[in-house]
């Protein structure tokens, strides 16, 4: 029985965020299992919508002998360090050169991370990885939509399969898509031609939802179309990149694999020129703060269903702190009713209402201490629920999840009821609303932190959905970044060039 080694380690970097991704990031379990080495790998990533489950489940399928290393992530912030890359990047290798006999390497990587020393870091790995089992051991991975696909990642490794979905409901399906690649590789004994094709702009992260335009019709019509077009044995994937990303080669990427150079390239072209065609369409990422409560509000006058508003620029799975106070307070200044925002990161507002009980009002002032510029926003609340934050969830993408948020509580001022948890989550599963007893159904406005993964499991409920933009580490729309490393041609906007977009913001 041939042996695959198996791991994961991912970070998706925002390097406009301050706060970075240390070791201890990696070991703590939130909603997805903390690190975990060896046999700890089957165990605690068991019944997650995971990449590697979807590997290990194809692999066993397969009749592979699995041997897996370890698997690491951390919820997405700035830059990772250099102790905590080196630390797990050597744990990987070390276990990967113990295990002998090995036929295939499958890593589970995000194809985002940043470190202190290497803007590549998933490019770094696999060459690592490549060094250690040579170039007749295929190595493949799975990568996040919100990968930036680099030249040195299709270098060293031989297939590289991007999640289809955003949100990423397809994460299992894509571990499984890219190990029976593998098991192909090593049963037929040959490699892939390879080609890789950078898009010309940038795609705002808020935009690029596959269930919305313009990615509905580029992933399901468009490139859906070519891939069936393409011969047996010949793959392609597209990542929307992620901009908060300032490196050389952040943005969209298509890439290709199969033995006839002349039909991936066809499929790249096409698929290129579709790109190209759709760029006018990511030009919106959302509205004013205060113009979106207040659009809320109107709305939620008549609805049968709530009105949904996403704190997309306080996303913590895209490096935002979960703690901006901007949407609660124009929430609470507009004079909104029957309305709940979560999940307000603040474990001493937590420790306190847990202190005083169900039914007791606290005066304290709630987040706003992690991102510059903003201010608690303090008042007098009554404490209405309290829970443990062990929540299980249960949409589309979380479904299974343990999630470990700490001591969590649900308050209320005026009309606006107020979710917090002890640590950061993003709000995409309404499992973490209900564990505090909130009926979400009977509300007239939700507001969530996050920018697109909600719309799994919040928007069946909704009567409408507006992205809110209300100051956070976030930045939702690319032209409003300094950056610095980025490829000079790159569009940051529609028809815009990037020279002339940020020559007044970098100094």
């Amino acid at each position: 029985m041939k042996k695959i080694a198996v791991a994961g380690f991912q970070h998706e970097t925002n390097t406009f965020a301050s706060r970075k991704a240390d070791f201890l990031a990696f070991e703590i379990a939130k909603d997805w299992p903390g690190l975990c080495v060896g046999d700890e790998v089957f165990e605690k990533t068991r019944g997650f919508n995971l990449p590697i489950t979807g590997a290990i489940d194809s692999l066993t399928a397969q009749q592979f002998q699995i041997v897996p290393l370890c698997w690491a992530f951390a919820v997405p912030c700035g830059v990772v360090t250099r102790e905590a890359y080196e630390r797990i990047a050597t744990m990987m290798l070390d276990a990967l050169g113990e295990a002998d006999g090995i036929a295939g390497v499958y890593l589970d990587l995000h194809g985002a991370m940043v470190t202190e020393h290497f803007d590549d870091a998933e490019g770094e790995l696999l060459r690592r990885v490549r060094m250690r089992v040579g170039s007749e051991v295929p190595v493949v991975a799975s990568l996040d939509y919100h990968a930036n696909i680099t030249e040195q990642m299709v270098e060293y490794a031989d297939y590289l399969d991007v999640y289809r979905q955003y949100p990423h409901t397809d994460m299992t399906e894509t571990g499984r898509r890219a190990a029976d690649v593998l098991g192909h590789l090593i049963r037929e004994e040959n490699r892939f031609l390879k080609l890789l094709v950078k898009s010309d702009y940038l795609i705002p992260l808020s935009l690029g939802c596959t269930t919305q335009e313009p990615c509905l019709s580029l992933l399901f019509r468009d490139l859906a179309t070519i891939r069936a077009a393409l011969p047996r044995g010949c793959h392609i994937s597209f990542a929307a990149g992620f901009a908060l990303s300032d490196i050389e080669e952040a943005g969209p990427a298509i890439v290709a694999y199969g033995l006839k150079i002349e039909a991936i390239q066809q499929a790249v072209d096409d698929f290129k020129q579709c790109l190209d065609l759709a760029e006018a369409g990511f030009s919106e990422p959302g509205l004013p703060a205060r113009r979106a409560v207040e659009q809320a509000i109107e709305i939620s006058r008549t609805a049968l269903r709530p009105v949904v508003l996403a704190d997309a620029q306080d996303n913590p799975g895209a490096g935002g702190t979960g703690d901006t106070t901007g949407l609660l307070r124009h929430l609470v200044e507009c004079g909104a009713e029957n309305a709940v925002i979560g999940f307000i990161a603040d474990a001493q507002a937590a420790n306190m209402a847990v202190q005083e009980g169900v039914g007791a009002t606290i005066e304290i002032g709630i987040g706003g201490k992690e991102f510059a510029g903003d201010t608690p926003f303090y008042g007098t609340f009554r404490v209405l629920a309290l829970g443990n934050g062990q929540v299980v969830g249960t949409g589309p993408m979380w479904r299974g999840a343990r999630m470990q948020l700490g001591p969590c509580a649900l308050l209320e001022q005026g009309g606006v009821k107020i979710a917090i948890s002890s640590r950061t989550v993003q709000t995409g599963d309404t499992a973490l609303f209900r564990h505090l007893g909130v009926e979400l159904e009977r509300m007239s406005i939700i507001a969530v932190k996050s920018s697109v993964h909600f719309r799994a499991d919040f928007e069946p409920l909704a009567e409408r959905v507006i992205l809110a933009l209300s100051p956070g580490p976030v930045i939702a729309d690319p032209r409003e970044l300094p950056y610095r490393k980025l490829r000079k041609h790159v569009r940051i906007g529609p028809n815009m060039a990037l020279r002339d977009a940020v020559r007044d913001t970098v100094t």
